[in-house]
């Protein structure tokens, strides 16, 4: 019993630091690709933080709807090619008018 139990273990161990681990788990509730790679690889709109490597930012899920986190976001980072909030990501029509708070 004690050897099955030290087993699981060990495998749950390996699996949280395997690499296909790693990408299987989402790495926030937001994800955007800006259009250009931010000037700082983290940083805080409002409340959110975000974090950004390899052309993409992620971010834990705020207070505010995904609308005007998308436009915070794009206010500090220029014009985004994609957001997504909970996997799902905004149509065309959202990502224009959330882009169009680019300065």
């Amino acid at each position: 019993m004690i050897r099955l139990v030290s087993f699981a273990v060990v495998a749950a161990a390996a699996a949280a630091v395997s690499p296909v681990a790693a990408q299987a788990r989402p790495a926030g509730y937001y994800t955007a690709t800006p259009a250009a790679a931010p000037a700082e690889a983290s940083f805080v709109t409002r409340s959110t933080i975000w974090s950004c490597a390899g052309g993409v930012c992620t971010a834990d899920k705020a207070a505010d709807r995904a609308e005007f986190v998308c436009q915070r976001l794009a206010k500090s980072v220029g014009k985004l090619e994609s957001f997504t909030a909970g996997g799902a990501a905004l149509d065309a029509d959202a990502l224009a008018k959330c882009n169009a708070k680019v300065k």
